[in-house]
């Protein structure tokens, strides 16, 4: 990379001047009058030396201008100036980009990519929704996250592999099961003519749903404890897997959810490797909790046991609880072995909402005392909350935005604005599907992943400005470009006869894309990569109204045609990063 480049240009330079620094930080200025590059280096060291920074920014310089400051044959910095109190700023030279554009070219699909993590493998655990209940739009964030973060740090070349982790037993898979129950006590036989008519996948999901919501109102409000009771002890027949006909009600509704979830992950592009289940996990780690008991890690409270998470300065959390059953900490424990003896992973990271913080935080905790080295390993990144501008949901009473209710609307907004557009029916609901995955997930993408998002429809679907689709645009204009290429004749070709242009806005954002990857992998931020998208396209759409690309009698035709393929390719790899497929045509 370019940045590379300077870095071990200004590294050499220092060591002349008598300093070794292992870190240089480059940065891209915001107004381009600045310069490509520039760096604060002189600012930052000036006082180890005992010189003001202006002067030894000049020293710096002068070090660099006997340097060659090359990319291949190609000089890469043509111009460097000192700004204000010491900032070093970098011109880069002309010809400097068509090198680069040529370089995208040969690279294709595999630009941006770079090995900073071959020989890694990384597990990364997302999503997570619960059987017996609604894939809501929460579980919609986790899924974009987390399937933007497992391509980033793929394209650094890391072995990946993803982990959908699944509470399939537990109180409310018990108080979905009493509902149904309930309800068969009462001589209604939904449930039977379900299971044994020609139901659709929607009804048979919209019932647990329903049902879930039912039994946890009736949990909640229950005054009496009866129901409580009722439900605490079919809970206990669910987790001994006891009772034929309660384990008839469980299987089927287990069976439905998981399908129900596949055509969500199916729309969304996700393909997990790895799918672990309460079910397996909850034994497990409760023999861990009740080993590490006698270890001091855990300690008997009113008849449950606890984590104490006081003596850490946490809280205090119950990881087997009075019934004898293992909790959802302790089954999460178990998962961390579990894991790692299904994949001997380097890095494991979990990707949640962040209103289970403080949970996790002591989860880690325990995690460190009882296996140290997996708790080492393990990297906990949480998402805000997506939310509708209707305000909050609750799966507790039923007002649940479920992830395909949330598209569906979205779909039809966009068949509407494809409404004049002159394709078939068909061809017109397969693209409505990419743009309405694309809008939701660019609203969920473009922000920092820790920031609470309210879901914009019009804002999402708006094919200009700041919008996913607008991307798939951009995207589909330069592809209409190549096309109209072919047809005349004219061929990319990144080197023409003549001395190159003035760069343009948009050759001086391309070449940065591998820069942004790998800053993007390395802090955890998809957002920036969808920062960077907006920028590149709002850069070639100026591109396009100001210019004929496609013109055989223009010398500098095939190179404005390199340069919109070269913006296909960051595109297409780009989106692809941001868990977003690109149509040919819109």
């Amino acid at each position: 990379m370019t940045s590379e480049i300077l870095e071990d240009s200004i590294k050499k330079a220092l060591k002349k001047l008598g300093l070794n620094v292992e870190k240089i930080t480059l940065e891209h200025p915001d107004d381009l009058a600045n310069g490509d590059y520039s760096t604060n280096v002189a600012l930052s060291h000036a006082k180890t030396l005992g010189v003001p920074p202006r002067q030894l920014a000049e020293k710096i310089v002068g070090a660099l201008q006997g340097s060659t400051l090359k990319s291949g044959k190609s000089q890469t910095s043509e111009k460097i100036e000192i700004a204000g109190p010491g900032f070093i700023n970098f011109y880069l030279a002309p010809e400097f980009f068509p090198a680069a554009t040529a370089e995208i070219l040969n690279s294709g699909e595999n630009f941006g990519k770079n090995t900073e993590l071959k020989g890694k493998k990384v597990i990364v655990e997302y999503t997570d929704p619960n059987p017996f209940k609604l894939f809501h739009i929460g579980h919609l964030m986790s899924n974009a996250v987390g399937e933007s973060l497992s391509r980033l740090i793929e394209f650094q070349g890391a072995e990946v592999r993803r982990a959908c982790y699944q509470g399939d037993v537990g109180l409310h898979v018990a108080k979905t099961v009493w509902a149904i129950c309930d309800e068969k006590t009462k001589g209604n036989n939904i449930f039977q003519s379900l299971i044994s008519g020609n139901k659709t996948l929607a009804e048979k999901i919209n019932y647990l749903g329903a049902n879930y919501a039912f039994g946890a109102v009736a949990y909640a409000d229950d005054l009496t404890l009866k129901t409580k009771k009722e439900i605490e002890a079919l809970n206990r027949k669910i987790y001994e897997h006891s009772d034929a006909n309660i384990n008839k009600i469980y299987d089927w509704g287990r069976e439905v959810s998981l399908e129900y979830f596949d055509t969500i992950y199916k729309k969304l592009g996700t393909n997990f490797d790895y799918k672990f289940f309460e079910s397996e996990t909850g034994e497990f780690g409760k023999k861990i909790v009740e080993e590490f008991l006698g270890k001091g890690v855990f300690e008997k409270s009113q008849g449950a046991i606890i984590f104490p998470g006081e003596k850490h300065a946490l809280h205090t959390r119950v990881f087997i609880n009075s019934e004898g059953l293992p909790t959802y900490e302790a089954k999460e424990l178990g998962l961390v072995k579990i894991k790692y003896e299904k994949y001997r992973y380097d890095k494991s990271l979990v990707v949640t909402g962040n209103e289970i913080n403080d949970y996790f935080k002591v989860l880690l905790r325990a995690m460190t005392l009882v296996f140290p080295e997996l708790a080492e390993k393990t990297k906990h990144l949480s998402h805000g909350m997506l939310r509708l501008p209707s305000g909050k949901m609750s799966s507790r009473t039923g007002e649940v935005i479920t992830a395909e209710a949330l598209l569906a609307d979205v779909e039809e907004m966009a068949l509407r604005k494809l409404a004049d557009r002159e394709l078939d029916q068909r061809e017109k609901n397969k693209i409505a599907e990419v743009v309405a995955v694309a809008a939701v997930k660019y609203s969920i993408l473009r922000q920092a992943i820790g920031s609470d998002i309210i879901f914009d429809f019009d804002k999402s679907i708006s094919f200009e400005g700041d919008s996913g689709p607008y991307l798939l645009y951009s995207y589909v204009r330069a592809k209409s470009v190549l096309e109209k290429a072919v047809r005349d004749g004219v061929k990319a070709a990144a080197r023409t006869e003549s001395a190159p242009p003035e760069p343009t806005l948009l050759e001086r954002l391309l070449y940065r894309f591998p820069e942004v990857v790998e800053r993007a992998a390395r802090e955890y931020a998809p957002h920036l990569i969808a920062t960077y998208l907006i920028e590149v396209s709002g850069a070639f759409n100026s591109f396009y109204a100001e210019r004929q690309i496609v013109n055989a009698a223009d010398p500098l035709s095939p190179y404005k045609v390199a340069l919109t393929k070269t913006f296909s390719l960051i595109m297409k790899n780009g989106l692809w990063l941001l868990g977003i497929s690109v149509p040919e045509h819109m």
